[in-house]
C-alpha cells in the first residue's frame, strides 16, 4: 500500500506484544503519573485508570486552579500531589541580551523570569509549595507557541526532577527542598525557537538531550547528586526529542529521536547499539517501546514513522534491521500512541488521524479528519478503550479504540492547551495556557 514498506520475519507475530521487556518507569509506578509520558513512557494509562469520558467548564471539574506565568509543560502525578512547571515574567528589568545567532526569527525579553516548580494537592487544587528555581533574562527568544517551560518534570517518588534547559537542571525533595542543581551551558537553537526536552529518569540515572545548533550532546547524570556519568556528542541539530529508556535481557537501552538518525545507546557506558536514518528535520515525538520493538515517528517536512526491534545493532537504515516503514501522515509535534495493536498518530500538527496495524504498519483506517478539531500540540493518552486528543482551541475529543474513527465526546474548555494530558484513577488532569484542570465524574 501507498506509504507502506514491510519487512518481516517469519517468526514475528503478535505474540511479541507480549514478551517481558521492563519499561524504564518500574511497575510500582503503575498508579501514578511520574513522567511525561506515563507509567510506562508510550501515553497509556494504567489498567485501573478509568477518567472521565464527558465534562465542559460547568460538568465534572473537581477542582480548577489559576497558574502563573506561562507554560506548556505537563503536570505529573505522584500519590496526593500535582508538580508542575511555569516561566513567569517579572516588572523588574535587566540588561538587554544579545541575539546568539543572526539566522534567529525571535526576539531575546528585556524582563527577568522566574522558572518555578509548584505542586499541588491532588484532591483540592490547592498550592501546596512554590520554588523559584532560577531566576534569569532570558538570553534568546521562543517560538510564538513556546513557552520558557515547556519541559515536563519527572519523580519516582523520592526526588523531583526539573529541567529548565539553558536556565538549569535542578532536583528536589517532594517537599520543596533543594537537593541539587547543574548549568549544563546555553542552548542555541533553530531560529531561535526555544527549548523543550523533558529529562527521562532510570533507577538511579538521569538522562538528559541537548541537541542545538552548537554542539549537541547527550548525558546521564547521577540522580542522587546530578554528577556527569558520561556524555557523548551527538551530531544532530535542534530537535526538541525526549528519551526513551527501556530495559532488554542484554542491556538498558536510551532510544533518542533526532533529524539525522534515531540512535539507541548503552545507559551505562553511552555506547552506540543502533541508529536508523530517514527521519525528518525537527524530529520532536517521542519513541516508545511496545514489547521488543522501539516505534519512532517524524513528520515537519516529510513524513517517517518506523518499527524497529531493539535487538537492532549498528545502522539499520538500509537493512533488515526494521520492522516496517510507514511515509504518510506522520506527526510533527505530537508523539504518536500504540494501544491495543494498533498505532495511532496525526498527521503534522493538524487534527487528521491516520491508525496503522501495530505489528505489519499496514494502514487500517486514514488519513481522516478529527470532528471538532483543528490543531494539535498535545500527545494523545490512552485509557480504559478510549483515546484522548487534546486540541490547541481547549478541545478534547475521545475516541473509542478500534478499527474505525469512533468519536465517544467532544467536551470544551475556555482555555488553549498544548500539555498533554494526564489519567490516574478516576481523574483527568489538564494543564492550559492559564489553569491547571482535574477533571473527574461524580459517583
Amino acid at each position: 500500500m501507498p506509504g507502506v514498506l514491510t519487512r518481516q520475519p517469519s517468526s514475528w507475530t503478535r505474540l511479541v506484544v507480549l514478551m517481558a521487556v521492563v519499561s524504564s518507569v518500574r511497575t510500582s509506578a503503575a498508579e501514578n503519573w511520574g513522567a511525561w509520558r506515563g507509567p510506562s513512557a508510550n501515553g497509556v494509562a494504567s489498567d485501573d485508570a478509568t477518567p472521565p469520558l464527558q465534562w465542559s467548564e460547568t460538568r465534572n471539574v473537581k477542582w480548577k486552579t489559576s497558574l502563573p506565568g506561562e507554560g506548556s509543560s505537563t503536570p505529573i502525578v505522584w500519590a496526593k500531589r500535582v508538580f508542575i512547571l511555569a516561566a513567569e515574567k517579572t516588572d523588574r528589568l535587566g540588561q538587554s541580551a544579545t541575539q546568539q545567532d543572526d539566522r534567529s526569527k525571535t526576539s531575546a525579553p528585556e524582563y527577568f523570569y522566574r522558572f518555578l516548580v509548584l505542586c499541588y494537592d491532588r484532591e483540592s487544587g490547592r498550592e501546596l509549595w512554590r520554588r523559584v528555581a532560577s531566576e534569569a533574562v532570558p538570553f534568546d527568544g521562543r517560538h510564538g507557541t513556546n513557552t520558557y517551560a515547556s519541559s515536563s518534570p519527572t519523580t519516582d517518588g523520592k526526588r523531583l526532577y526539573a529541567s529548565f534547559g539553558s536556565y538549569g537542571i535542578f532536583c528536589f525533595d517532594l517537599d520543596g527542598m533543594p537537593i541539587w542543581k547543574r548549568d549544563l551551558g546555553r542552548m542555541r537553537t533553530r531560529y531561535g525557537w526555544g527549548e523543550a526536552a523533558s529529562p527521562t529518569l532510570y533507577d538511579d540515572a538521569l538522562v538528559v538531550n541537548w541537541d542545538h545548533e552548537d554542539r549537541s550532546f547527550i548525558t546521564v547524570l547521577d540522580a542522587a547528586t546530578g554528577n556527569t556519568r558520561w556524555r557523548v556528542d551527538r551530531d544532530e541539530p535542534t530537535t526538541w526529542a525526549t528519551p526513551c529508556v527501556v530495559e532488554t535481557k542484554d542491556s538498558v537501552q536510551v532510544i533518542v529521536n533526532g533529524t539525522n538518525r534515531v540512535r539507541s545507546y548503552e545507559l551505562t557506558s553511552g555506547n552506540l547499539i543502533w541508529q536508523c536514518g530517514g527521519q525528518t528535520l525537527n524530529a520532536i515525538p517521542s519513541p516508545f517501546v511496545i514489547g521488543n520493538v522501539a516505534y519512532c515517528v517524524s513528520g515537519y517536512r516529510g513524513s517517517a514513522a518506523y518499527a524497529i526491534p531493539l535487538t537492532a545493532r549498528g545502522d539499520v537504515t538500509e537493512s533488515e534491521g526494521w520492522r516496517w516503514r510507514h511515509t504518510k501522515a506522520t506527526p510533527y509535534v505530537p508523539s504518536a500512541i500504540a494501544y491495543r495493536d494498533r498505532l495511532y498518530f496525526s498527521q503534522s500538527n493538524r487534527a487528521i488521524l491516520s491508525c496503522l496495524d501495530l505489528m505489519t504498519g499496514k494502514p487500517i483506517f486514514g488519513p481522516a479528519r478529527l470532528p471538532g478539531l483543528r490543531n494539535i500540540y498535545a500527545s494523545p493518552i490512552a485509557a480504559a478503550g478510549h483515546i484522548y486528543w487534546v486540541g490547541r482551541s481547549g478541545t478534547t475529543i475521545v475516541l473509542k479504540a478500534g478499527d474505525d474513527l469512533e468519536v465517544v465526546s467532544t467536551n470544551q474548555l475556555d482555555d488553549p492547551i498544548d500539555a498533554s494530558p494526564v489519567a490516574v484513577g478516576r481523574q483527568l488532569f489538564l494543564r492550559s495556557s492559564s489553569h491547571l484542570y482535574c477533571i473527574e465524574s461524580a459517583r
